[in-house]
């Protein structure tokens, strides 16, 4: 009966040290990007009169002195495209993403790395924890990118909007890599913004 209630207790101390406190900066904090890229802001002043173009929400893991692609994530193997939850994409109108259209709506957005073009995969499945539950008779659109080095070390994964003549390139960095997914709006939805 001693060794249960030992047992016991010390499995209550190490899983109370074990939790993140509420006050505590998550390790990969989430963070969010609009297009256009100004968007909270023009909304704030009163001067934005349309919906964004799109909103993505992701987690932001940090390199550490970690080898990242090829290292902790492997080549090949499917990634939540950030950390913790997955990546989350929202259109609030519809685009063409890969030569195909993209219907208005939040998707769930995954890649599988290589070493010279990575995957990117919208899927219908939200609200997913990593890729854990990744189903791929979700996936809506799959599309290939290529990735460059670049001179500068990213320390944390980002993830931005820049915008185009004919719509906006969705920018991932991280690590010494760059990737450059093009987005293309439609054509009468350009007209109104």
């Amino acid at each position: 009966m001693k060794i249960l209630i030992t047992l016991l207790c010390m499995f209550a101390i190490f899983t109370g040290e074990a939790q993140q406190k509420p006050t505590d900066l998550d390790k990969s904090p989430m963070d969010m990007s609009y297009w256009p890229i100004n968007y909270p802001i023009l909304k704030m002043n009163g001067k934005a009169k349309e919906m964004p173009v799109a909103r993505i929400i992701y987690g932001r893991p940090l390199k550490n002195g970690r080898n990242i692609f090829g290292g902790i994530l492997k080549y090949n193997d499917l990634w939540r495209l950030g950390a913790n939850e997955a990546t989350e994409i929202e259109f609030f109108q519809s685009v063409k993403v890969g030569g195909k259209i993209l219907a208005k709506g939040r998707y769930t957005m995954y890649c599988i790395p290589n070493e010279n073009k990575w995957t990117i995969i919208f899927n219908r499945d939200n609200y997913s924890w990593g890729s854990f539950t990744y189903d791929s008779k979700k996936d809506v659109i799959r599309t290939d990118i290529d990735v460059d080095k670049t001179s500068d070390t990213i320390e944390a994964f980002t993830m931005y909007f820049d915008a185009t003549k004919n719509g906006a390139n969705l920018i991932f960095v991280w690590d010494n890599l760059k990737a450059v997914l093009p987005i293309t709006q439609l054509a009468e939805a350009k007209k109104n913004n």
